[in-house]
């Protein structure tokens, strides 16, 4: 039962987008195509379990015996940097036109506060390995749902009659919080 309320909580209820507001640069500068959405949803997806796994195993077995806590945060940002550069390689060679259309949010990735948060959260809410990557990918999962809705609501804006002073950006924004509260109805589900 505590790994589905994980679950449920990391997609739903504290979606890391849209509650905890976590990952808005790529939400916002990758949502503009449904196929770049659900590409860069890949990668954070790859690098967000990734890390969360090393570096909950670098804060167990390194970190914490030795008393050296205060470089969690350089040790965490190393390792996500060393994951973001694994998928920049892989994609640059697999699918160019995919790192073309991610362009900079790709190495971006590195500092995403999102995935930084979830490494940070799994420590602080004392997961154990198994629940942290539980974790970990009901945030991936959140993230992908966020960002693909998203991006569907954009491209359907783009083939409708909206007033000039609010394409692009401001109808963006308006519908990020639309689709902010809609979320908020799944609050207190677990």
């Amino acid at each position: 039962m505590e790994i589905f309320a994980i679950v449920i909580s990391a997609i739903l209820v504290n979606n890391i987008v849209l509650m905890q507001f976590l990952g808005i640069c790529p939400f916002m500068g990758v949502s503009k195509k449904l196929s770049t959405a659900v590409g860069m949803t890949g990668a954070v997806t790859f690098v967000m379990v990734l890390a969360t796994i090393v570096t909950y195993l670098i804060q167990v077995y390194v970190l914490e015996p030795f008393g050296i806590g205060y470089l969690q945060t350089i040790s965490f940002i190393l390792i996500i940097a060393s994951f973001v550069q694994m998928v920049e390689i892989v994609l640059k060679k697999v699918s160019p036109p995919l790192y073309q259309a991610l362009g900079v949010f790709l190495p971006l990735i590195t500092t995403n506060c999102a995935i930084m948060g979830v490494a940070l959260l799994t420590i602080q809410n004392d997961y154990n390995l198994m629940e942290g990557i539980i974790y970990a990918i009901g945030s991936a999962i959140g993230f992908g749902i966020a960002i693909t809705l998203f991006a569907g609501i954009r491209e359907h804006l783009d083939l409708l009659d909206v007033p000039k002073g609010m394409r692009g950006t401001p109808i963006a924004l308006v519908s990020a919080g639309i689709l902010a509260m809609a979320f908020m109805g799944f609050s207190g589900l677990v």
